[in-house]
């Protein structure tokens, strides 16, 4: 063999030896890093088990621990659980009187009031200082004047007619007693008649003298209806005619009203009605009016006098009137009422007898309330209301003196249901009257 070749082939033998022993060291590596991950595979999967299983481990030995304590431990004595009772604040009644007064409201208006009418025609020529929007005047003052030249004119022709009636009765006279003086000298003996004593024509120049003094006097009333005077002390609430008018009997020339009293007409309901007594019964029940002014409230007292004969159709409420003394004068700091000025009324009504005075929120709808008795259980019980004012209803039937009420709403409660009452029942004086019933 040549050298050459035999080198070649030593050559070749170390290479492939070479690989061979690269990849064997390759697969050996590869197994043993295959073995290690096989290992750690197993590790794993038992964390992830011991992760899971250890819950389920503690839970099981907590059951354990829990039923072995049960079984061994001392044995606790049950008790029912506490009831929790609804806790009230209570009232006990008591009967009392009620003094019931009623409000209304309505305006100012004069009790009397008139227009001023001429009773004479004729062009006016004076005028007072009082007559006025708003004057003031006395009875008998003299408002206007009226032109009186024909007036004094027929005066003047009224005693001539008089004068000349009264000569002729004079010579009637005269004439009769002739007559008569005629007859007797004759001596006749049956009597004479009337016409022959001249009696039918003494009569009608007596009449004719009355007829004469008659006109006169209407002469003499129809020169003094040239002034024109107020009826009555009062004020002139509306003036029509003034200087140079003409004016004839049935003109209005003014509207006046007199200053004496003033009236007041007050709507009344049903509800109120009855718990008041009317004017025609013979009581003329107080009745305190307040207007306020800014932050000043003035009152005036008055009194009921009477009512309207007929319920009013359109509000089916009866009107009563009251009365004020003196409105339009000023009492000290008090001012004078106004015509058409608005004021509030409180009217003093009957006094309801032993009524129990109750809070609003004693009374349930339908007009109940919970009486509470001595072993604290409650019982729903009805009542006869008789008015309802602001916060308070009065009551006339259904309780007792001294019961105990529940100030508590207790819409749902049953009867007979137990309760807790806070603190110490309130007295029924805690609670005043409200004694007002509103229009």
């Amino acid at each position: 063999m040549p050298w050459c070749s035999c080198a070649n082939w030593v050559s070749m033998h170390v290479a492939w030896k070479t690989v061979f022993l690269s990849g064997s060291r390759r697969v050996c590596r590869w197994r043993r890093q295959r073995k290690v991950n096989r290992e750690k595979g197993k590790v794993a999967v038992m964390n992830h088990l011991l992760r899971i299983a250890l819950p389920f481990v503690v839970l099981a030995a907590g059951i354990a621990i829990g039923v072995l304590l049960m079984a061994t431990g001392p044995e606790v004595e049950r008790r029912p659980p506490a009831q929790m009772l609804p806790v009230v604040e209570t009232l006990i009644v008591e009967p009392q009187t009620f003094p019931v007064v009623i409000r209304s409201q309505g305006t100012v208006a004069p009790r009397t009031q008139s227009s001023l009418i001429p009773e004479v025609a004729g062009r006016i020529v004076a005028v007072g200082d009082s007559f006025r929007n708003g004057g003031a005047f006395k009875s008998g003052e003299v408002l206007f004047r009226i032109a009186a030249v024909d007036y004094e004119n027929a005066v003047v022709i009224a005693r001539a007619d008089l004068a000349r009636a009264q000569l002729a009765l004079a010579q009637e006279k005269a004439q009769a007693q002739h007559a008569l003086e005629d007859w007797q000298k004759l001596g006749r003996q049956e009597a004479p008649t009337d016409l022959t004593l001249h009696k039918p024509q003494v009569a009608a120049a007596e009449a004719e003298v009355a007829a004469a003094e008659a006109r006169l006097r209407q002469a003499q009333i129809n020169l003094a209806r040239t002034e024109v005077r107020a009826p009555y002390a009062g004020r002139v609430l509306e003036k029509k005619v003034d200087v140079g008018q003409y004016v004839a009997p049935g003109t209005v020339s003014a509207t006046l009203y007199a200053l004496d009293a003033a009236e007041v007409r007050l709507p009344l309901t049903d509800r109120q009605r009855a718990l008041l007594r009317l004017p025609e019964t013979g009581h003329q029940a107080p009745v305190s009016f307040t207007h306020r002014v800014g932050g000043t409230v003035h009152r005036w007292q008055g009194r009921l006098v009477r009512s309207d004969g007929a319920i009013d159709t359109a509000s089916q409420q009866l009107f009563v009137v009251a009365q004020i003394d003196r409105p339009f004068a000023r009492h000290g700091a008090m001012p004078a009422l106004t015509i058409g000025q608005f004021v509030e009324a409180e009217i003093q009504g009957e006094s309801l007898e032993n009524v129990f005075v109750l809070p609003r929120p004693a009374v349930e709808v339908g007009d109940t309330v919970l009486v509470i008795d001595a072993q604290k259980h409650i019982q729903r019980r009805p009542v006869q209301v008789v008015l309802r004012r602001g916060e308070q209803v009065v009551v006339s039937g259904g309780l007792q003196a001294g019961e105990r009420i529940s100030l508590t709403p207790m819409p749902f409660a049953r009867d007979g249901s137990a309760v807790d009452i806070v603190g110490e029942p309130k007295p029924n004086r805690e609670y005043p009257p409200l004694p007002v019933l509103e229009h």
